[in-house]
């Protein structure tokens, strides 16, 4: 599996999503610099990180919607391939067009950090194949602007296709009212209408070794590779 990590100003959750690639998938990684116009050759999956590209400013990804790299990952996602934004990198697919919808800031205007459940909705994606349907999994928050909203007729069609992928939760699996940045239906990730492109606020990343605390979030990286096998 060939994975390019893309890097832009203010990017600073790449090396974990790297440390994740390699060691989980064993992929072979490149950092892409946002000024390409091109992934390296044989790419299977993009990944755009976490962090504060161009400092949050403006509206959080809207300028590094606008990069030079990112026609290179609208065109590999059209051909099929997979792309995966977390957190920052999620508000960076909605302000390029990839996935459908806005974040918001969170609801309380406060940034949040802490470990939080999300429920598997489905589990026949690339990227959820080695969990089970509605599993309880636990993972990292750490955003401002994480509250997921779209209009009507959008939410309709993403609840109605399936396409949410992952909401907060308890630890029981109870969906909740208040998720921690107040989005609609207590959205935390999304796919594309053909489900290689998803989207998602929570960091998967930091938790793929027992050391810091659980493993949970490497079972979404063992799907990407056993589907990259």
């Amino acid at each position: 599996m060939k994975s390019a990590v893309i890097l832009f100003p203010g990017s600073n959750r790449e090396r974990d999503a790297a440390r994740a690639l390699k060691d989980v998938t064993r992929s072979d990684v490149k950092i892409v610099w946002h000024g390409e116009t091109e992934l390296p050759s044989g790419t299977d999956l993009v990944l755009l990180p976490g962090g504060f590209s161009y400092g949050d400013y403006l509206r959080c990804g809207a300028i590094a919607a606008r990069s030079p790299v990112m026609d290179a990952v609208r065109a590999h996602a059209a051909k099929g391939g997979l792309v995966l934004g977390i957190c920052n990198g999620f508000q960076i697919l909605v302000e390029s067009g990839l996935l459908p919808g806005v974040l918001l800031r969170n609801s309380h205007l406060k940034f949040v950090c802490r470990a939080q459940h999300l429920k598997v909705e489905r589990n026949d994606t690339a990227f959820t194949r080695l969990y089970e349907k509605h599993q309880v999994i636990e993972v990292a928050v750490a955003h401002g602007d994480g509250n997921y909203l779209a209009d009507a007729d959008t939410l309709k069609r993403i609840e109605g296709e399936g396409r949410v992928a992952f909401r907060y939760c308890d630890a029981a699996g109870n969906v909740e009212k208040n998720s921690p940045n107040g989005s609609v239906n207590a959205i935390a990730g999304i796919y594309s209408e053909k489900f290689n492109v998803l989207g998602m606020m929570p960091h998967p990343e930091n938790l793929i070794d027992p050391l810091v605390g659980g493993t949970d979030g490497a079972g979404l990286f063992e799907s990407l590779g056993q589907k990259a096998a």
